[in-house]
């Protein structure tokens, strides 16, 4: 190899170097659009008003119940826990639960429950029960028994803007909703699409299969009476959900307008730094 080929060699390597940082940056940049971003969208979260004291074996149980949700996360998508380690009274029980929206896979749903316990455990500190849902997954303690229990309290709901009377549209909402609220094989989790409309239904599974259909009608019958001529609607009672989108892509239809404001500076974010690092990558070369 020539002196002239390896002087070349040689003031290539920083410009590629640079080249591969550049696409590094850029990968980086574009991750919160990953699906883990939208999994973990919140949607609500409730503390009670009781609080337990520091120290003492309420919080012990209660620590221990948090890491066996997110242990137990990385191989199932649903588990409850009742845990009263030695030295604790009956006062001290803790109960809790973890669900994963049914298409996720065990990593996703881990990650989704690790994330709604770190979050779950800054929003209700101290208290004696929390209850915290995600896109992804849901997340609750308490030292009241729940499991098992029916629970049809609305602790969200959400509507989008109207669509006015398009009849078309309303119709295969509706026919979607009631397909959801079939049997559905005996699946807590469900969905269904007519074109452009999509819905979705998930019932914590503590419950029977019974209860569970009692629930989701009680949900679905909400929402359609309270979102209307919606374009997308989301519905979650204590211990199940409803949720239909018309005209948009996935199941995410809860943004709120800050939300989507920020998802657009991202965007425009991402657009602008990929344009001036490709233009610095063609003068750098």
């Amino acid at each position: 190899m020539n002196s002239h080929a390896q002087a070349h060699l040689l003031s290539s390597a920083p410009n590629l170097t640079v080249f591969f940082i550049i696409i590094l940056l850029i990968s980086a940049l574009l991750f919160p659009y990953s699906s883990a971003s939208s999994m973990e969208s919140f949607i609500y979260v409730g503390c009670s008003q009781i609080k337990y004291n520091p120290g003492s074996p309420y919080e012990s149980n209660l620590n221990s119940i948090l890491a066996s949700l997110v242990n137990s996360a990385s191989i199932s998508t649903f588990n409850n826990f009742k845990i009263s380690l030695p030295g604790s009274t009956p006062a001290d029980v803790v109960y809790g639960l973890f669900q994963c929206r049914g298409d996720l896979t065990n990593p996703q749903c881990h990650h989704c429950v690790a994330n709604a316990v770190t979050r779950l455990t800054t929003f209700c500190v101290g208290t004696s029960a929390g209850a915290l849902q995600l896109d992804g997954c849901f997340v609750k303690y308490d030292n009241t028994s729940f499991l098992g229990a029916q629970d049809k309290t609305v602790v969200s709901n959400k509507c989008g803007p109207s669509i006015g009377y398009d009849s078309d549209l309303l119709t295969r909402r509706d026919a979607v909703l009631a397909y959801l609220t079939g049997d559905g094989g005996g699946q807590y989790f469900r969905v269904g699409r007519s074109e452009e409309v999509q819905g979705m239904v998930q019932c914590v599974q503590d419950l029977s299969m019974n209860e569970c259909q009692d629930c989701l009608s009680e949900a679905i019958q909400r929402l359609k009476s309270e979102c209307g001529s919606s374009d997308w609607g989301d519905m979650f009672l204590g211990k199940c959900y409803a949720r239909y989108s018309a005209g948009r892509t996935g199941y995410y239809s809860s943004e709120s307008g800050e939300q989507r404001h920020h998802r657009r500076r991202r965007w425009w974010f991402t657009v602008c730094a990929f344009t001036f690092s490709l233009l610095f990558v063609l003068m750098l070369f």
